[in-house]
């Protein structure tokens, strides 16, 4: 069974996030990038599958510059087969995103197609469902675990505890944190990786239009959080939670 696993190019979670001067956005110039956290899980998946018996092959797509590469590279060098970029330079949201999508796994035909639940960029945690809901496929999102027979056995972590549904393949599974610990590309892994093939397509070979339909008004950074102050016994914490914070 071929895998499918897409992944995003995003500002590395260890940069302090700054606004832009005019505040159209957060600024991205000389800054890091790196693999979404949640797609490092989702290739681990892959990875481990393949590693089981249960997947023949594993690609891994990225929509976004030319700098993606990159983040491919890092998910062949974690022990994906290929890669193919969409490369545009346009804001992608999740809806175009997911036609993308779509219309590569019309023309690869895996049975499975694993992505992180959400990019720690934009939080939308929409891909996933939208791609499942244009393919018509069974959907397992926030998935914790997931085991492939004839059927993938997916439990997904929801509100009052653990879920496991039972999907029909060909099918779509989103990633929570939970599910593996993402391992480090060795070196020669590393290396090997600069000779595995990458794909470049542009969305109208795709057949997607990629223009945002929404538009960001405003990008402001949270407001600065005052202060505390030390107390001297319990008497005084009550008193200004009472009189002060009106939270008792």
């Amino acid at each position: 069974m071929k895998v499918l696993v897409a992944v995003k190019r995003v500002v590395d979670y260890n940069v302090k996030i700054r606004v832009k001067s005019d505040k159209s956005g957060v600024e991205t110039t000389n800054v890091k990038f790196s693999m979404n956290p949640f797609d490092e899980i989702a290739v681990e998946e892959a990875v481990r599958l393949k590693e089981g018996g249960k997947a023949a092959e594993i690609v891994v797509v990225s929509l976004g510059p030319a700098g993606a590469q990159e983040t491919l590279r890092t998910a062949l060098a974690m022990g994906a087969d290929r890669g193919i970029l969409v490369q545009t330079d346009d804001e992608v949201q999740p809806l175009a995103v997911a036609k993308a999508l779509k219309a590569l796994v019309e023309r690869e035909q895996p049975g499975l197609v694993i992505l992180g639940k959400q990019a720690i960029d934009d939080d939308s945690n929409q891909t996933g469902q939208m791609l499942a809901a244009l393919l018509g496929w069974p959907q397992g999102t926030f998935a914790s675990k997931v085991e492939l027979g004839e059927r993938a056995s997916v439990t997904r972590e929801v509100d009052g505890g653990l879920e496991t549904v039972s999907l029909r393949l060909p099918a779509v599974v989103t990633t929570d944190l939970r599910l593996n610990e993402p391992r480090y590309a060795s070196l020669p892994n590393i290396m090997k990786a600069k000779k595995k093939p990458i794909d470049t397509v542009s969305p109208a070979d795709l057949g997607v239009d990629t223009a945002p339909r929404l538009v960001t008004l405003q990008v402001e950074e949270p407001p600065k959080r005052s202060a505390g102050v030390k107390v001297p016994d319990v008497a005084a914490l009550v008193d200004k939670l009472k009189n002060e914070a009106k939270v008792i």
